[in-house]
């Protein structure tokens, strides 16, 4: 068990980080991501605070949906990346990081309230979790991907969301506090494995999924980061757009790349790549990949270093050659039916 983001959570279980990053990989595990937050807001303006406050647009998705999204400063960098739940007709479920969500909650101003102390959150993630996840909840394993729903599951209301951080399918449960260890009871017998945040991190890398305080935060933008797709010019003006149009108008100065580094040792946050021999940028995440059984990282390079280039990374002094590949470094596993 480890401090996080004002929580105590479990970094391994009994077998460890990476049995339980190839459990996700091939079967079924489950993670307790209570940590995250999440942010209520509803009535007949939360629709359009939304859309003022965040990138992406709403309009584009409905109710019974959810969304990618971000918060940005006014400078344009990402103060968090986010999942909107889209609940019912005027009912949303904003869910942040788990050290922004005051930061979230005073953003959107009066009516958001912080429910994160009412309810855990469980994400169940792999090829076989929707099958596995039927014989327990079935109205919840047949969640689409990036579709919310309430279901009940003996007696208590719940909302699943087709939604993960591992780059494989899977849905999110959220269920009242109170009931979340009879919930994580009857998955566990149901075969899932227990995961804990070094695996949800292993697994996030090699999806090259980003990490506020990594990939995103202050100084970094969508556009920086590859995440263009989040931000809708069209829908109006929200916070940070000023910033993030000059930046576009301009080009970026820096881009996220995938390394793939020659053999077995990890690169670390923070350790220079070189270009010709030359500092140019730095590793934000970097680690083993249980997968390819090498090194990856993700890192901001000048945005003229493109996929095939070699570089290298330094290690402590060591000069360790790279290559630049595209992402994700490992594809999802084909999902079992139901």
């Amino acid at each position: 068990m480890v401090p996080f983001g004002g929580w105590v959570m479990p970094l391994a279980y009994g077998d460890g980080t990476l049995a339980e990053h190839r459990a996700c990989r091939r079967t079924a595990v489950v993670f307790d991501v209570s940590h995250l937050g999440t942010v209520r807001i509803g009535g007949p303006e939360a629709f359009e605070r939304l859309q003022r406050t965040l990138t992406n647009d709403l309009g584009r998705i409905g109710p019974g949906r959810a969304q990618y999204t971000h918060l940005l400063d006014d400078d344009g960098s990402v103060l968090d990346d986010i999942i909107v739940w889209w609940v019912d007709e005027t009912g949303f479920d904003v869910m942040p990081n788990a050290s922004n969500t005051d930061r979230v909650v005073d953003a959107l101003g009066a009516g958001a309230v912080d429910v994160t102390a009412e309810r855990a959150l469980l994400a169940l993630q792999g090829p076989r979790a929707r099958r596995l996840f039927h014989t327990v909840a079935p109205e919840a394993a047949a969640m689409g991907r990036f579709r919310v729903g309430r279901f009940t599951w003996r007696g208590v209301e719940c909302l699943a969301a087709g939604t993960g951080y591992t780059g494989e399918d899977g849905v999110e449960v959220a269920i009242p506090a109170e009931r979340a260890a009879d919930l994580w009871e009857a998955v566990v017998a149901a075969g899932f494995v227990p995961a804990g945040l070094g695996a949800r991190d292993t697994l996030r890398l090699e999806a090259a999924l980003p990490l506020h305080g990594h990939e995103l935060g202050p100084g970094i933008t969508p556009l920086q980061a590859g995440l263009g797709w989040v931000v809708s010019w069209t829908k109006g003006d929200f916070r940070g757009r000023a910033a993030l149009a000059a930046e576009r108008e301009q080009g970026v100065a820096r881009a996220l790349r995938g390394l793939v580094v020659a053999g077995r040792r990890p690169p670390r946050e923070g350790q220079a790549v070189m270009v010709e021999g030359q500092p140019a940028g730095q590793v934000t995440s970097g680690n083993f990949s249980p997968v390819l059984g090498r090194g990856i990282a993700l890192a901001f390079l000048p945005p003229t270093v493109a996929v095939g280039d070699r570089v290298a990374v330094d290690q402590r002094g060591d000069a360790v050659p790279a290559e630049v590949v595209a992402t994700p470094f490992v594809a999802p596993t084909p999902a079992e039916p139901i």
